[in-house]
């Protein structure tokens, strides 16, 4: 018999199912998780909601086997901690998605037709009708941020409104948002070009503070900004300073910390709630319901799919799950952000024949930060089969002596076919990428900031492109040139001690009359 506790206000499903299957259940939500956690010693899984699960909460539970988050995210769970105690984290993707989609659509109904104002206005007594003119969501354009779960359910529930959908995802193919109908867009020309703009992305380094002046003073007036998906997304400052310049309608439902007290978005949110994406009768018994089947299933026949902290098995060095995902992280940025692949073909050499499972998730991870490079490799392939993207392993040839050595292409494209192939290694401990395209030999350790500059081979770019980095204050640290003889072309690949600015940027494209120029930044 396991036990299992679960400290929040779930729907009984759950326990109810897992007593049945022979679990026994401690529910409760009078008392703190601390608190639950310390009269129950011998708890060996728990199901929580937005409960935090610190390393005291872990450390108080010393048969601990498992935390199923019955929800999505799950940054309320120290998953280092965690894994560092051999406890495996669940989450339950999908399981609020339509709970957070109609939710959005709520938002906009309510501040379009200003629902909230006139409710209270005619409570006391008044009838102010002419003050509450509002406007139809019907026929207007609506740009989703990030295409996952939410944003696919948002656009199926829109559809009746006879909306134009534009979108943003960056592993979306043009095949797939065809289907649905839906524009794919880069950020900038959403924000430019939508009535309606509902964020849908995780708060992480690429995302944090995205929306901000720069975007915000693209937006027409009178645009409406819903944020159901995390605070940090939005720089809160910029949008207090462009509100009022472009008459902006904000809805949100997300904060720095879900708690009682003041909310920094209050003088400036038109609609605002405590963060009731999930909270819904249906969201909840999904939720219980997903979170008692994988716990069953955990225990008694060792499923591990939506595991979001998994190791790595006997005989694999993480570090080439690392190589795997900045390999793939690479390939991305050189094929273009703005370009989503539809097929992946990846090739592991020596003993990593073996583990190509563990670095489908890390890959994918690699293509879209979207995606948790803790999920196992079925995560990673449903992640990448609702994107329309193809994905296979390819047979080696170990006898071209690569030693454990991973290559990911990248495929993009319908009619012409713009293909990119990295390969990389280990070696003294340290990644190192071997070969871009035809660009063989290449060398590079590929840690802190590295510019690209592919171009025309010819004597004397190194030179201009050196010149105008020491013009822009940028140090150099190191230089790799290699060239595609066939293609009479030659990429520079240089170490700097800094990002570049766009316009050096351009400089630097201008005058070498560069093929491609880009920056990638990997930070270990």
């Amino acid at each position: 018999m396991k036990n299992v506790l679960i400290p929040t206000k779930l729907d009984k499903f759950a326990a109810d199912l897992l007593k049945e299957k022979g679990f026994k259940v401690v529910q409760a939500h009078d008392k703190t998780i601390e608190e639950l956690a310390a009269a129950n010693p011998e708890t060996e899984a728990l199901i929580i909601r937005s409960e935090k699960v610190t390393p005291a909460v872990m450390d108080a539970l010393p048969k601990l086997k498992l935390v199923v988050r019955a929800g999505a995210g799950y940054d309320n769970v120290d998953i280092k901690y965690a894994r560092r105690k051999n406890v495996d984290v669940m989450n339950t993707p999908g399981a609020n998605a339509n709970a957070v989609a109609e939710e959005v659509v709520a938002m906009m109904l309510a501040a379009y037709r200003k629902l909230i104002p006139a409710d209270i206005s005619t409570r006391n007594g008044e009838w102010e009708k002419n003050k509450f003119m509002g406007n139809e969501i019907t026929e207007k354009t609506i740009g989703i941020i990030g295409l996952g779960n939410i944003g696919r359910l948002l656009v199926k529930r829109l559809q009746g409104f006879e909306m134009k959908f534009l979108a943003y995802d960056p592993v979306i193919s043009a095949d797939f948002a065809e289907k649905m109908g839906v524009e794919l867009c880069t950020v900038e020309d959403i924000f430019k070009r939508a009535d309606i703009i509902s964020l849908h992305l995780p708060e992480n380094e690429a995302t944090r503070g995205l929306v901000n002046k720069k975007l915000l003073e693209t937006m027409k007036t009178g645009a409406m900004l819903v944020n159901c998906a995390r605070s940090g997304i939005i720089n809160e400052n910029d949008l207090r300073e462009m509100k009022p310049v472009k008459k902006l309608i904000f809805c949100n439902d997300v904060y720095a910390k879900d708690a009682a007290g003041p909310k920094s978005v209050a003088d400036i949110a038109d609609v605002m709630a405590p963060h009731l994406g999930a909270s819904t009768a249906e969201a909840n018994f999904v939720a219980a319901k997903r979170a008692a089947e994988q716990t069953i299933a955990y225990f008694e026949k060792g499923v591990t799919n939506c595991v979001v902290n998994k190791g790595v098995p006997d005989g694999l060095d993480e570090k080439y799950q690392t190589l795997a995902f900045t390999i793939a992280r690479l390939a991305r940025t050189y094929l273009g952000e703005k370009k989503a692949p539809h097929k992946i073909e990846t090739s592991y050499y020596g003993k990593l024949r073996k583990f190509g499972n563990w670095m489908l998730a890390p890959v994918t991870a690699g293509i879209s930060p979207e995606f948790d490079p803790f999920l196992d490799a079925s995560d990673a392939l449903s992640f990448l089969k609702e994107r329309g993207i193809e994905v296979s392993d390819r047979e080696v040839d170990d006898s071209k002596n690569y030693g454990e050595a991973i290559t990911v292409d990248l495929f993009e494209g319908d009619k012409t076919i713009r293909k990119v192939s990295i390969r990389g290694t280990i070696t003294e401990n340290h990644m190192m990428v071997s070969r871009i395209n035809n660009y063989d030999k290449l060398y590079l350790e590929p840690s802190g900031h590295n510019l690209f500059v592919e171009y025309g081979d010819e004597p004397g770019v190194i030179g201009k492109i050196a010149s105008i980095l020491g013009a822009e204050g940028i140090n150099i640290i190191d230089i790799r040139a290699p060239q595609d003889l066939k293609a009479n072309m030659s990429l520079a690949a240089i170490k700097v001690n800094k990002e570049l600015s766009a316009e050096a940027l351009d400089k630097i494209k201008a005058s070498v009359n560069a093929k491609k120029i880009f920056q990638f930044t990997y930070e270990a």
